[in-house]
């Protein structure tokens, strides 16, 4: 039992979640819950924006969202007619490097879900119809994004960061222009070039039988034996060697959004773990950590402010983001980067770092209540190459970063003078000087 009152003990791990490398290269995950009469399937296949052509942004999730919407086999309405007499649900999401899936239901539907996964995944209609409602959704979601604030400095906030031969440079949903010119034989495409079960994942989840859940999956996907074309290595993303500002005026809005930051640590550098942990005492733990307590609790200048640490296969950003009144913005950023050079000067207070060690520790066994959480830990073990031990291992990982590792990362990953900031708002969070 761990201080914090959790048993980490019965954490998942590999005395209790099955593994297996099927022969086509499928990598599948069981673990049982058989208090649950549901089960959740998630996974990922090696497909995304990372594979697109310069000149189409946008495509992977166009693919994806098209992929939804009928198979050769189900047009749109049988699918989802399938789907929902069953009390079921399903669904695709493209990101840079993977494209993830998942679906939920009774555990006497895991056939079921599987056979109509598999059906989604390898045998997509594009029927032209639905090709056309996609693309008007995702030109409308676009012309949104023009009048978000957050999402604008978003945008902006990457293309800063990131040099333009790097896939986190660009839009994963891609620009008006890109989106126009996509055919449907570019989805069918695209489609036919990635989607392979070359080191695809399944994890299953929930009131079943390991063995009989591993035996669905050979059966229903063990027929599907396609490679895709070897990727590019990520080009190198060096740190920012000056200030990168961008500030961008939106009519009409009420508010600023700001993000800010730094191409971050990939999940696999050594650097994560402390670079988690000073992220959580920055801007999540309590009202969203010292940025909170500075800048929303003692200025009163923030409708909100958090920092986010995102890792991944690449180096993701690591931002602070917030929203605030105009005439407040440029004050809320001299306190952030107050903030940001006194964790840099001064040692970490020993309590302030046990409360979000502890904060981090204590959430963990909540997060793993239910079928959800453990399959989405178990596919981020799996992508990751953390162990299958990883969620038993989670609390001495960070109990042990030290006041100094916490100094430490802030002086390597958050430096006050070079950064890249996006500010979209109002006319009067606008400034002459962008560079």
């Amino acid at each position: 039992m761990s201080p914090n009152g959790a048993d980490y003990a019965s954490l998942p791990s590999s005395d209790d979640t099955l593994r297996r490398i099927l022969p086509n290269g499928i990598t599948v995950l069981v673990r049982e819950n058989r208090a649950s009469p549901a089960v959740v399937v998630n996974g990922y296949l090696q497909v995304g924006s990372q594979d697109e052509p310069r000149d189409m942004q946008g495509l992977a999730g166009f693919v994806v969202d098209t992929m939804e919407r009928g198979t050769q086999e189900r047009d749109f309405g049988k699918l989802y007619e399938e789907v929902e007499s069953i009390g079921a649900g399903f669904g695709l999401s493209s990101g840079t490097h993977i494209t993830s899936f998942g679906a939920k239901g009774l555990a006497d539907s895991l056939g079921l879900l599987l056979e109509i996964l598999s059906d989604v995944l390898r045998n997509p209609a594009f029927d032209p119809l639905q090709v056309e409602k996609v693309r008007t959704e995702i030109l409308t979601d676009l012309q949104e994004r023009t009048h978000d604030t957050r999402r604008m400095a978003r945008l902006k906030f990457y293309e800063l960061a990131y040099p333009p031969t790097h896939p986190y440079h660009w839009s994963q949903l891609g620009y008006p222009e890109t989106i126009a010119e996509i055919r449907r034989e570019d989805l069918i495409g695209f489609h036919s070039t990635y989607f392979a079960s070359e080191d695809l994942v399944i994890v299953i989840v929930g009131g079943i039988d390991a063995e009989v859940a591993l035996e669905a999956v050979m059966q229903i996907f063990g027929s599907w034996d396609k490679h895709r074309p070897p990727r590019v290595s990520l080009p190198e993303v060096t740190a920012l060697t000056e200030r990168r500002e961008d500030r961008s005026t939106l009519a009409d809005k009420t508010q600023s959004s700001l993000c800010l930051g730094w191409p971050g640590p990939q999940r696999s550098d050594p650097d994560f773990i402390p670079c988690f942990v000073t992220n959580t005492l920055l801007g999540v733990f309590g009202m969203y950590g010292r940025l909170g307590r500075s800048i929303r609790e003692t200025h009163g200048l923030a409708y909100y402010i958090y920092s986010r640490l995102d890792g991944g296969m690449g180096p993701g950003p690591w931002r602070i983001l917030g929203g605030f009144d105009p005439a407040n913005t440029d004050r809320a950023l001299e306190l952030i980067l107050q903030e940001l050079v006194a964790l840099r000067t001064n040692p970490v207070d020993e309590t302030e770092l046990q409360d979000s060690q502890s904060y981090l520790v204590g959430s963990l066994p909540l997060y793993l209540e239910t079928n959800e959480g453990v399959a989405r830990s178990l596919v981020n073990i799996e992508r990751y190459r953390l162990g299958l031990d990883y969620l038993r291992r989670y609390q001495a990982l960070i109990k042990a970063v030290t006041p100094e590792q916490i100094q430490d990362a802030a002086r390597k990953w958050l430096d006050p003078e070079r950064f890249a900031l996006a500010i979209a708002g109002p006319p009067a969070a606008s400034s002459p000087r962008v560079t």
